[in-house]
């Protein structure tokens, strides 16, 4: 539970997760929260529905249109006044304490502008949320080898694989699924860049706070468990294409000067894992029908 006189809102970016969205707002009551949005980007499910029909005290915000992950969560955080606010999927569930978690690892130190928690799927098994800034080698190795051999090197030491993930540490970057954030960094950065419509936005946010003076702290005494794929799986060969031109796009702003000369070896890589994480889809559609 959040201390009293902590102001702590939350925004949950929704797009046709309706089966686990009450869930998520539940967890975000049962943490404390008394000020909930939910950004809806234009569902076409039962969302609004199910959220009015369990009587928790959350605020539907439809935003017209599917705006992407970091404009709806933008607009959330527009229509909120916190100190902190969170952001998360509605297809995750917080588990017990883990706001008071996050809120102590964001006050021990001011310069602390994000605090990450641990992510797990939902039988317990740890998701590396807390990850580098790839070089640029590491970004090839990781785009030609990741999904063909995902213990290789380059892919390890960007996911951080050989960590244990026990302690609270500063990392470069936590995931976007959900992290508590203050207020007047998020102001100062201007929030998420709205350029990326899915994926990559929170390593971007991470990026610019650390450019400017902020740092991004992970705390594995706070947890979440995350189903995965419950929005994205609507339309997963957009978001396959999405995350890698996403990819693609932070590698260009991150790599100034005479390292854009090696982004054409990046793109062609990304390209090729976008084919091959295509037919890895394909693959499993055909054996999920036969």
């Amino acid at each position: 539970m959040t201390e009293p006189g902590t102001t702590v809102a939350a925004v949950v970016v929704n797009y046709n997760a309706a089966p686990h969205l009450v869930a998520c707002v539940q967890s975000l009551v049962d943490e404390g929260i008394g000020s909930i949005v939910v950004v809806d980007n234009a569902s076409a499910d039962s969302s609004r529905e199910v959220l009015a029909a369990s009587g928790l005290p959350a605020r539907f915000l439809p935003a017209g249109r599917n705006l992407g992950y970091g404009a709806g969560a933008n607009l959330g955080m527009g229509a909120t006044e916190s100190e902190l606010v969170l952001v998360c999927n509605a297809d995750v569930v917080l588990m017990p304490g883990v706001i008071k978690a996050l809120r102590l690892a964001l006050e021990e130190d001011p310069r602390r502008a994000i605090a990450g928690p641990r992510i797990e799927d939902m039988e317990g098994t740890l998701y590396p949320s807390a990850r580098t800034f790839p070089a640029l080698g590491d970004a090839v190795g990781h785009a030609f080898l990741g999904m063909i051999a995902p213990a290789n090197r380059w892919s390890t030491r960007y996911k951080m694989l050989g960590w244990d993930h026990a302690a609270r540490t500063e990392v470069d970057w936590v995931s976007g699924a959900c992290f508590l954030a203050r207020r007047d960094a998020l102001d100062q950065l201007g929030g998420f860049d709205e350029s990326y419509f899915m994926y990559s936005e929170d390593v971007d946010l991470c990026w610019r706070a650390w450019k400017t003076g902020w740092r991004v702290v992970y705390e594995p005494e706070g947890t979440i468990r995350h189903v995965q794929g419950a929005s994205t799986d609507h339309h997963p060969y957009r978001m396959i294409a999405e995350h890698h031109r996403a990819l693609l796009r932070f590698a260009y702003r991150s790599n100034p000067g005479w390292r854009r000369l090696l982004l054409p070896v990046v793109a062609a890589g990304l390209g090729l894992r976008t084919l091959m994480a295509w037919a890895q889809r394909l693959g499993e559609q055909y054996r999920t029908r036969h």
